[in-house]
């Protein structure tokens, strides 16, 4: 995928209508503080697009980057801030559920973890929760410069048994800081935008050569 235009084109809030979008749309779900604004600086080549903050639960709305007029990703609220009143993740998590449920040209949702550490209950809530609106989620394992290569194995097994996550479910490590995982993203995301063809190789076939490699 070459970016060639982007932009935050919709912002919905707690009482905001969806929009009728035309174009394909791709969701990325994850707690506060995985690193969701610096995947999605990274994804959309700009430094500071989506905002990173310090203070962990600051995105409160549901946004829609446009994408090359082909495609739009949607950053959902950050789950799991403990500063947050739990009124306010009551009214986050009815807004998420509302977006799985309605959105009509929904395609794929992508859920970051923090590849350091097991799932925690929260993201294992949202892994399911996903689940039941019909979409196997394809999980981003952020922060991968924070470990050392050799941990690599062991920490894609913990994430996938932690969550109990299907054999199919896809796993892609990545970094912000050195980019790696990018273009496995951009795959996918060209897969659904149609812009190239299919790979020989399937996202099934490619999420089985990882469980070999790590058993």
């Amino acid at each position: 995928m070459v970016i060639k235009k982007v932009s935050l084109e919709t912002v919905c809030g707690i009482t905001s209508k969806l929009p009728d979008n035309i174009y394909p749309e791709v969701a990325f779900a994850g707690k506060s503080n995985v690193g969701k604004s610096s995947l999605i600086n990274v994804l959309m080549n700009r430094k500071a697009l989506a905002r990173t903050s310090a203070q962990p639960g600051k995105t409160q709305t549901i946004n829609y980057y446009n994408i090359n007029d082909a495609l739009y990703l949607v950053d959902l609220p950050g789950y799991g801030f403990a500063r947050v009143s739990g009124s306010v993740k009551e009214q986050w998590g009815k807004m998420v559920e509302r977006y799985l449920k309605r959105s009509k040209q929904l395609k794929a949702v992508f859920l970051l973890v923090d590849i350091r550490h097991a799932p925690s209950e929260n993201d294992r809530v949202m892994y399911e929760w996903i689940c039941a609106n019909d979409y196997q989620p394809i999980l981003i394992a952020t922060k991968l410069d924070k470990i050392k290569r050799s941990q690599l194995p062991k920490q894609r097994q913990l994430i996938l048994n932690t969550l109990g996550a299907e054999r199919e479910t896809v796993l892609i490590p990545f970094s912000a800081q050195t980019r790696q995982g990018r273009e496995e993203i951009y795959e996918i995301l060209d897969g659904i935008t149609g812009q190239v063809p299919a790979k020989e190789m399937s996202l099934t076939r490619r999420n089985e050569r990882n469980h070999e490699e790590v058993q």
